[in-house]
């Protein structure tokens, strides 16, 4: 139990402080330049580019398991601790990549896979601080954070090739690590932090005194157990997963897909940049959707968009582009979707240990992709066989989105604007909640006992 000071704060500054940050983590810092890092490395090193970019893989890797622990953490401490040894770990290992002696490929990847594990912990824990603040406004909250995260995948790279060009690779990626570190931190201190969060030791407590008063900082919602004994966790596993599967196997195979259908590489590779572009159109988009029509409405139409899109990826230029958009869309929309249905259908009780897990299959899941495409085309020579299976699999996808019932958890009407104002009467709101739902609970239990 604490003692609690009521404070005033607009919590769109943790939106922007999280999405200043996360546009200098893992995603922008390292797998997005590692394309740029390819050739200096292979040419000082003498290594094949299949394992320089293996590297991407074994970052993947490190931050599927290291997301669920994370997500227990950001459950039990105060956020701040657990951002700073998740970004201290993840730059101290970027740096660590430029001590890589040129004669072992095992000491050049460790790295990778250490920066993706400690890495993991630079995106959930903002997800968890921004959450806490909003409710009515949850979707645009996240698409807003995601889309100024994304803006780094455009500029960071710039700064990364500046680097190599004055100073070689050694040295840019120490460099590199030391500004996301700094800007990070400097954004964490000044803008992120949980509503209502109160901790002894670090560890977080569930009672405050506020004007003499305990408070309750109590959260509705399901615990990880309970969450996968119920149907909503693998439903929204399984359809945002096998999104999440087409498409990035259809992000990585674009170029090469569309070079074999007429067009040149420099269009393919001009649709890769309409990809980017409409994911981040789709993130804005998302919010704004998402807040305001049913998920199980909005949900199923995105997931459609794609599908139908994927018989127009053909030439010429225009109907590529249009359904190259319609697919980046999808894509950037369902990045809000994962974290809002989370907390719509399993609550907030345990969000960090729930989305750590689903997070976790889903970066996993869209490691397959690329392989799942890589080896249609090698099997039957080319990729118009395994479409029609892509579409059906995004429909199956929109079916069972359609099918998840009634939001358990909808928004509390008015709660952003009180949480801006008193957020401890805004904790209050959510534990009379929690409260009704364990009453609930224990009488569906007195009863299957008698």
């Amino acid at each position: 139990m604490t003692t609690a000071v009521r404070k005033r704060r607009s919590p769109w500054w943790v939106v922007f402080g999280g999405g200043v940050a996360g546009a200098f983590g893992p995603g922008p810092v390292v797998l997005s330049t590692l394309g740029i890092f390819v050739i200096p490395i292979t040419d000082e090193t003498g290594w094949g580019r299949t394992v320089v970019t293996g590297a991407y893989s074994v970052a993947a890797i490190g931050m599927a398991i290291g997301l669920p622990i994370v997500g227990r953490m950001v459950d039990k401490y105060a956020l701040r601790p657990v951002l700073v040894i998740c970004w201290t770990g993840f730059t101290a290992f970027t740096a660590v990549i430029a001590l890589t002696p040129a004669d072992n490929v095992v000491l050049f990847l460790v790295p990778f896979f250490l920066l993706g594990f400690f890495g993991a912990g630079t995106s959930l824990t903002f997800t968890k601080a921004l959450m806490s603040w909003f409710d009515n406004k949850r979707a645009l909250a996240v698409g807003v954070m995601a889309a100024i995260t994304g803006l780094g995948t455009s500029f960071v790279p710039i700064i990364a090739g500046v680097f190599i060009g004055n100073y070689g690779w050694r040295t840019a990626y120490p460099l590199m690590a030391l500004i996301a570190l700094v800007v990070a931190l400097t954004m964490t201190f000044a803008f992120v932090r949980v509503r209502a969060e109160r901790s002894v030791k670090g560890r977080l407590v569930t009672e405050s005194v506020e004007d003499g008063e305990v408070v309750s900082l109590e959260l509705p919602g399901l615990t990880l157990g309970e969450a996968l004994r119920g149907r909503h966790f693998w439903m929204l596993a399984l359809a945002l997963g096998f999104v999440g599967v087409t498409i990035v196997g259809l992000q990585v195979h674009l170029v090469p897909m569309m070079s074999d259908r007429g067009l040149g590489v420099p269009q393919a590779v001009l649709l890769v940049t309409i990809f980017g572009l409409a994911s981040l159109v789709g993130r804005l988009v998302g919010g704004v959707l998402i807040d305001r029509i049913d998920g199980r409405i909005i949900g199923p139409i995105v997931i459609i968009a794609p599908a139908i899109g994927l018989f127009f990826l053909h030439t010429p230029f225009l109907s590529a582009a249009i359904a190259v958009g319609l697919i980046g869309l999808a894509y950037g929309i369902e990045a809000d979707l994962i974290a809002f249905f989370v907390s719509r259908y399993l609550g907030m009780k345990h969000f960090g240990r729930i989305l750590g897990v689903v997070l976790s299959a889903f970066l996993l899941g869209t490691a397959f992709g690329p392989l799942l495409l890589g080896l249609a085309y090698d099997t039957f020579g080319a990729y118009d066989p395994v479409i029609p299976v892509l579409a059906g699999v995004l429909v199956v996808s929109a079916i069972t989105i359609a099918f998840l019932g009634k939001y358990p958890y909808p928004a509390i009407e008015g709660f952003d604007k009180v949480a801006a104002t008193d957020e401890m009467a805004a904790a209050e709101a959510l534990s009379k909640l929690a409260r009704q739902e364990d009453s609930q609970a224990e009488a569906s239990e007195t009863v299957l006992t008698k």
